[in-house]
């Protein structure tokens, strides 16, 4: 099934692998492109929507002098000024959303609003050191030999991920977002993050996606070492949960406008149901096998050997998310010794 494109300028300009032009949506509602740098996603899509008392963004942008630029310029195209911002409302804590609010918030005296989950993930309380030896230790227990995870460590920016913003006001599902002439209300889905939130907008039907819902890839829904929970789980009872709203176009953060948001919808739900019958062969086939050595036999979107060490930890990341559901399920079992390795239920 095909998805019906609405943003037919950010689609063309997402082929040429260009930035996309700052785009009047709606009466009152203009789409920003502020670029993530060295990212393939390219860039993040803020919405910025007028109330009376001035304008309410939607995401900010990754925390970079590049950005934000192109959020003020963007703000001024649409004949507005960073200062006219009110509130920031945030879909996830990820740092090419939440990142800009910080410089938004202080050049304006905007509030900040994040769901209440992310906001305690996007600052955990853990000095850099630790969360390194946090997230190197996560991925030898999952099977990536003890210097290729070092190297892994040593390539993140972990000081930009703890010194997130921190939101002034905080989010729970189904909660009222009232400003003078705009009304838009908080849908929790979590999956890709744990307080992943998307905003409806019912008398328009429009749909603020996030990263929930992208009109080409699947976002990622991953386990890494701060992860609860069931996360593939909670994302597909999301997909489910977003079939009862009347949407007539969804506005993701990444990519393009599109309508159709049930053909969507349908067709990640069957890609994460084909990854699972991919994954519970794989473990069947070859028990014993940990999460590294059932990433590299599964399909991606290029072969595995190409791929660098960020993109391994984020494959790895997912295929323990798949790993976990299906041992929610009781279809695999996880076996007691380090690394973890992986059965049929029925073996152990």
């Amino acid at each position: 099934m095909t998805i019906e494109i609405t943003g037919s300028a950010q689609w063309e300009a997402w082929q040429a692998k260009v930035l996309p032009p700052v785009e009047r949506v709606a009466d009152g509602l203009w789409s920003i492109p502020v670029p993530i740098p060295d990212n393939p996603l390219r860039y993040v899509l803020v919405y910025a929507l007028e109330c009376r008392e001035g304008l309410v963004l939607v995401d900010a942008g990754w925390d970079d002098d590049v950005s934000w630029q192109a959020l003020t310029d963007g703000i001024r195209t649409i004949g507005a000024h960073i200062t006219d911002v009110r509130a920031v409302l945030v879909t996830h804590h990820h740092p090419d959303h939440l990142g800009l609010a910080g410089r938004v918030r202080e050049a304006s005296g905007a509030w900040v609003a994040l769901h209440t989950l992310d906001a305690a993930v996007a600052r955990p309380g853990l000095s850099p050191e630790e969360r390194s030896e946090d997230i190197r230790s996560h991925l030898e227990l999952h099977g990536i030999p003890g210097d290729e995870a070092r190297r892994t460590v040593d390539l993140l920016d972990v000081g930009r991920a703890l010194q997130s913003p921190a939101p002034d006001v905080l989010l729970e599902d189904g909660e009222e977002i009232r400003l003078p002439g705009l009304e838009l209300k908080t849908i929790w889905t979590p999956g890709h993050s744990p307080g992943h939130s998307c905003f409806y907008q019912p008398d328009r039907r429009l749909l603020f996606s996030g990263d929930h819902v992208l009109p080409r890839i699947t976002p990622q829904i991953a386990v890494y070492s701060q992860t609860a929970g069931d996360p593939l789980a909670d994302f597909l009872r999301s997909l489910e949960r977003l079939e009862t709203f009347e949407v007539d176009e969804v506005l993701p953060a990444h990519e393009y406008r599109f309508g159709r948001l049930d053909r969507r919808l349908a067709d990640m739900t069957r890609h994460h149901i084909e990854r699972l019958a991919e994954l519970r062969a794989a473990a069947r086939e070859t028990p014993g096998r940990t999460a590294w050595e059932l990433s590299a036999r599964l399909a991606w979107s290029r072969p595995w050997e190409s791929f660098d060490a960020t993109s391994r930890r984020f494959a790895m990341a997912e295929t323990i998310a798949h790993l976990v559901l299906l041992e929610n399920r009781g279809e695999l079992r996880r076996g007691a010794d380090r690394p973890v390795r992986w059965y049929p239920a029925a073996t152990i």
